[in-house]
């Protein structure tokens, strides 16, 4: 598949068909293995490993009513009281994350009202924090640990 700017880990994938698919622990089936999907598995896995998110508060393709419309955010982090944190939006490797990337994951948040939201493409990362006092937000220079949102 893709490098990624994200740590490796032990993928199980298998064949099928024509294609091939990846296991998602969290939804704990097999996937179509796209290039989203290879950096939705990469960086859900570097978010439990690496900066301590529960398995338990993390949803992938978690479904949002949209206007009429119902739309599915690639993963959704939770806090203690089961309130959506963090939104992370992925895009394949070869797509530049341009400002309608952004606008995008900024319709899911006008739903959701999270903290934070990321977005990548395995090879960039954008993290930032919404201030809705002010209605402003501030990029962060990396993703923080669980313990710090």
């Amino acid at each position: 598949m893709y490098a990624l700017n994200l740590p490796s880990f032990d993928a199980k994938i298998r064949k099928k068909g024509a294609g091939f698919e990846i296991f998602d622990s969290l939804r704990r089936k097999y996937v179509a293995l796209t290039p989203e999907e290879w950096v939705r598995q990469h960086f859900v896995h570097y978010l439990i490993a690496k900066k301590k998110y529960p398995a338990s508060r993390i949803a992938n393709e978690a479904g949002i009513k949209l206007n009429s419309l119902v739309r599915r955010c690639d993963t959704v982090v939770y806090n203690n009281q089961l309130e959506p944190l963090v939104i992370v939006e992925y895009k394949e490797p070869n797509v530049t994350i341009t400002q309608q990337v952004f606008d995008q994951v900024g319709r899911y948040n006008s739903v959701l009202r999270v903290q934070y939201i990321i977005v990548s493409n395995g090879l960039q990362h954008y993290c930032y924090r919404m201030d809705y006092d002010t209605q402003t937000y501030t990029f962060l220079t990396d993703i923080p640990v669980y313990a710090e949102l």
